[in-house]
Protein backbone atom coordinates (compact mmCIF):
# COMPACT_ATOMS: atom_id res chain seq x y z
CA UNK A 1 0.00 0.00 0.00
CA UNK A 2 1.34 3.43 -0.92
CA UNK A 3 1.19 6.36 1.46
CA UNK A 4 -0.23 9.32 -0.48
CA UNK A 5 -0.04 11.71 2.46
CA UNK A 6 2.31 14.62 1.94
CA UNK A 7 4.36 15.31 5.04
CA UNK A 8 5.02 18.99 5.76
CA UNK A 9 8.61 20.04 5.45
CA UNK A 10 10.56 21.72 8.24
CA UNK A 11 10.32 24.92 6.19
CA UNK A 12 6.51 24.63 6.09
CA UNK A 13 6.44 24.11 9.86
CA UNK A 14 8.74 27.06 10.47
CA UNK A 15 6.55 29.30 8.31
CA UNK A 16 3.40 28.13 10.12
CA UNK A 17 5.02 28.74 13.50
CA UNK A 18 6.31 32.18 12.48
CA UNK A 19 2.79 33.07 11.27
CA UNK A 20 1.29 32.77 14.77
CA UNK A 21 2.56 36.18 15.95
CA UNK A 22 1.18 37.66 12.73
CA UNK A 23 -2.27 36.26 13.59
CA UNK A 24 -2.09 38.17 16.88
CA UNK A 25 -0.92 41.35 15.10
CA UNK A 26 -3.88 41.10 12.70
CA UNK A 27 -6.44 40.34 15.44
CA UNK A 28 -5.12 43.29 17.46
CA UNK A 29 -5.26 45.65 14.45
CA UNK A 30 -8.92 44.69 13.99
CA UNK A 31 -9.52 44.89 17.77
CA UNK A 32 -11.02 41.42 17.39
CA UNK A 33 -10.83 39.83 20.84
CA UNK A 34 -12.39 36.57 19.61
CA UNK A 35 -9.78 36.13 16.87
CA UNK A 36 -7.06 37.03 19.38
CA UNK A 37 -8.31 34.33 21.79
CA UNK A 38 -8.63 31.72 19.00
CA UNK A 39 -4.84 31.88 18.55
CA UNK A 40 -4.59 30.22 22.00
CA UNK A 41 -5.28 26.65 23.06
CA UNK A 42 -8.50 26.16 24.99
CA UNK A 43 -6.50 26.32 28.25
CA UNK A 44 -3.87 28.80 27.03
CA UNK A 45 -2.28 31.37 29.32
CA UNK A 46 -1.67 35.07 28.67
CA UNK A 47 0.79 36.91 30.93
CA UNK A 48 1.42 40.59 30.32
CA UNK A 49 2.31 43.35 32.78
CA UNK A 50 -0.11 43.07 35.68
CA UNK A 51 -2.30 40.50 33.92
CA UNK A 52 -2.69 36.73 34.12
CA UNK A 53 -5.54 35.15 32.16
CA UNK A 54 -6.04 31.46 31.52
CA UNK A 55 -8.41 29.96 28.96
CA UNK A 56 -9.80 31.35 25.74
CA UNK A 57 -12.91 32.76 27.43
CA UNK A 58 -10.88 34.74 30.01
CA UNK A 59 -8.44 35.93 27.35
CA UNK A 60 -11.27 37.04 25.05
CA UNK A 61 -13.06 38.84 27.89
CA UNK A 62 -9.88 40.64 28.94
CA UNK A 63 -9.02 41.69 25.38
CA UNK A 64 -12.60 42.88 24.74
CA UNK A 65 -12.28 45.22 27.71
CA UNK A 66 -8.71 46.21 26.81
CA UNK A 67 -9.62 47.08 23.21
CA UNK A 68 -12.42 49.30 24.54
CA UNK A 69 -10.12 50.85 27.17
CA UNK A 70 -6.34 51.10 27.45
CA UNK A 71 -5.60 49.44 24.07
CA UNK A 72 -8.23 51.42 22.15
CA UNK A 73 -6.77 52.62 18.86
CA UNK A 74 -3.46 50.82 19.38
CA UNK A 75 -1.68 48.30 17.23
CA UNK A 76 0.95 45.74 18.17
CA UNK A 77 4.07 44.38 16.52
CA UNK A 78 5.94 41.17 17.11
CA UNK A 79 8.73 39.87 14.91
CA UNK A 80 10.25 36.46 15.62
CA UNK A 81 13.98 36.51 16.32
CA UNK A 82 14.30 32.92 17.53
CA UNK A 83 12.39 29.70 16.94
CA UNK A 84 13.41 26.82 19.19
CA UNK A 85 11.82 23.40 18.63
CA UNK A 86 11.38 21.66 22.00
CA UNK A 87 9.54 18.48 20.96
CA UNK A 88 7.72 17.09 17.95
CA UNK A 89 4.68 19.37 18.38
CA UNK A 90 6.08 22.00 20.74
CA UNK A 91 8.12 25.07 19.88
CA UNK A 92 9.25 28.23 21.64
CA UNK A 93 9.11 31.44 19.62
CA UNK A 94 10.75 34.62 20.84
CA UNK A 95 9.75 37.98 19.41
CA UNK A 96 10.68 41.63 19.61
CA UNK A 97 7.96 44.24 19.31
CA UNK A 98 5.53 46.22 21.39
CA UNK A 99 2.43 48.34 21.40
CA UNK A 100 2.07 51.17 18.91
CA UNK A 101 0.03 54.12 20.18
CA UNK A 102 -2.34 55.76 17.69
CA UNK A 103 -0.32 57.55 15.01
CA UNK A 104 2.98 55.83 15.84
CA UNK A 105 4.91 53.93 13.20
CA UNK A 106 7.65 52.72 15.55
CA UNK A 107 7.38 51.29 19.04
CA UNK A 108 8.54 53.75 21.68
CA UNK A 109 11.22 52.59 24.11
CA UNK A 110 8.76 52.55 27.01
CA UNK A 111 6.39 50.19 25.14
CA UNK A 112 9.03 47.90 23.59
CA UNK A 113 8.91 44.27 24.69
CA UNK A 114 10.49 40.88 24.20
CA UNK A 115 8.04 38.00 24.33
CA UNK A 116 8.07 34.24 24.56
CA UNK A 117 5.39 32.19 22.89
CA UNK A 118 5.10 28.52 23.75
CA UNK A 119 3.27 26.92 20.84
CA UNK A 120 1.78 23.47 20.47
CA UNK A 121 0.42 21.82 17.37
CA UNK A 122 -3.17 20.64 17.83
CA UNK A 123 -5.11 19.09 14.97
CA UNK A 124 -2.49 20.37 12.53
CA UNK A 125 -2.65 23.98 13.73
CA UNK A 126 -0.05 25.84 15.80
CA UNK A 127 -1.64 27.51 18.83
CA UNK A 128 -0.32 29.47 21.79
CA UNK A 129 -0.39 27.52 25.04
CA UNK A 130 1.53 30.18 26.98
CA UNK A 131 2.50 33.75 26.14
CA UNK A 132 4.51 36.14 28.31
CA UNK A 133 6.16 39.46 27.56
CA UNK A 134 8.69 41.63 29.34
CA UNK A 135 9.50 45.31 28.81
CA UNK A 136 12.91 45.88 27.28
CA UNK A 137 13.56 48.81 29.62
CA UNK A 138 13.78 48.65 33.39
CA UNK A 139 11.18 50.89 35.09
Amino acid sequence: MTNNLVQPSATDDQAAVAAVPQRIVEAWAAHDAAAFARAFTEDGTLIITGVLRTGRAEIESFMTQAFAGPFKGTRVTGTPFAIKPLAKDVVLVMTAGGVLAPGESEVSAERAIRASWLLVRQDGQWLITAYQNTPTQAP
